[in-house]
């Protein structure tokens, strides 16, 4: 399957904005956003050019499928998906971004980033509802529980994560419990909760051309 492999702090780059791609690195003084800010390659330092209707439609699906991790043709899919449910298309797709296990798995602060998420899915180090689930994209459902497998329950990258979790910083669609590595999955959230600064209904402009 195609993989990026060059530095993701690029893609920040490129998109002007936190795309919160590894982890505490985006939260300390060395993240490239604010050491660098400007694009990347020979001509970053010169003055942005104005993007046309298409040039804004673009970037903005671009920042929102690096953001979640997703490749071209996942992305396409959940578009579709959301475009077949009943109800704005454009809250759908968050809706059905943020319901995915890997990013479930980030915001319960099993891992500091969505690519660590993925990667823990991947080797079956979670649980859902008791059983193993090693699909990123698996759709979570309201009162489905997401554990840490006990075999995996020494390793650092769980423990180091969660420890970063403070009182009251949890979303309010999720519930934790640190002692166990486990969470909730409470609910669907709705698209005021969800903590991103997008324009979405510029990708469903761009994909219903």
């Amino acid at each position: 399957m195609a993989r990026y492999r060059e530095a993701v702090c690029k893609l920040c780059r490129r998109e002007g904005d936190k795309l919160f791609l590894k982890g505490e690195r985006c939260l300390s003084s060395k993240c490239s956003v604010e050491t660098k800010a400007y694009p990347p390659g020979q001509h970053g330092k010169t003055k942005r050019i104005k993007l046309s209707d298409y040039g804004l439609q673009l970037r903005e699906k671009q920042k929102i499928k690096r953001y979640y991790g997703l490749l071209e043709s996942q992305f396409r899919t959940v578009f579709e998906k959301a475009s077949r449910k009943k109800g704005i298309t454009s809250e759908n797709m968050l809706k059905n971004l943020e319901s995915r296990l890997d990013n479930v798995v980030f915001r319960l602060s099993f891992a500091t980033s969505r690519s660590t998420a993925r990667q823990l899915v991947r080797h079956r180090h979670l649980l859902v509802n008791g059983k193993i689930v090693d699909i990123p994209s698996y759709q979570v459902k309201p009162g489905d529980v997401i554990q840490v497998r006990d075999k995996s329950r020494k390793m650092d990258v769980f423990h180091n994560s969660v420890k970063r979790v403070k009182e009251g910083q949890l979303y309010p669609w999720l519930e934790l419990d640190k002692a166990n590595l486990k969470g909730t999955f409470l609910e669907v959230p709705s698209r005021a909760d969800i903590p991103v600064n997008f324009n979405e209904n510029l990708v469903v402009e761009l994909y219903s051309k």
